[in-house]
């Protein structure tokens, strides 16, 4: 059985962990998406993916709702143009396939919003953000539900590590 004294020091500790500041969002001042689609070797490929780098930018700013502002950090994606073929491959399946970039996120003066990682969105990781009632076994990668899906899937994941 706790004491009195016991009784408020618990108390006093389950109110301080829970006034804990949590770790802040990140502001984002820019995005910067780079696809250099004229190194892609497979012309099916690049007819497809042809307006990627603007289109995946502009979806990560659509995410960014109250996460923007005048200083903040930089957001860099640089897209991996042979993984991208590789996925438009005859032997390989919309399955397998997957869309890659680098990640790196810059501050001008805040040294703990740095971070750099290798992003790879697969098809099934897309699923979610496929319209519902879409039919995942007749999507091909040429299709505009692939490219909205993949788009989607890889936006979000780069804003959800932001928060």
């Amino acid at each position: 059985m706790f004491n009195k004294t016991t009784r408020g020091i618990l108390t006093a500790l389950i109110l301080s962990a829970t006034a804990m500041p949590v770790a802040a969002e990140t502001i984002v001042r820019e995005v910067e998406v780079t696809a250099d689609m004229d190194a892609l070797q497979n012309a099916e490929a690049a007819e497809r993916w042809t307006h990627l780098a603007d289109d995946l930018e502009n979806e990560i700013v659509a995410n960014l709702v109250g996460m923007t502002g005048e200083e903040g950090a930089k957001v860099l994606i640089d897209i991996d143009e042979v993984e991208l073929a590789n996925s438009f491959q005859s032997a390989m399946g919309v399955a397998d396939s997957r869309l890659v970039g680098d990640v790196a996120v810059t501050h001008d003066s805040d040294n703990t919003k740095f971070d750099a990682y290798k992003l790879t969105v697969t098809f099934e990781q897309a699923g979610p953000f496929f319209l519902p009632g879409t039919d995942l076994t007749a999507i091909t990668t040429d299709s505009q539900e692939y490219y909205d899906g993949m788009i989607a899937a890889f936006a979000d994941y780069v804003v959800q590590k932001l928060k």
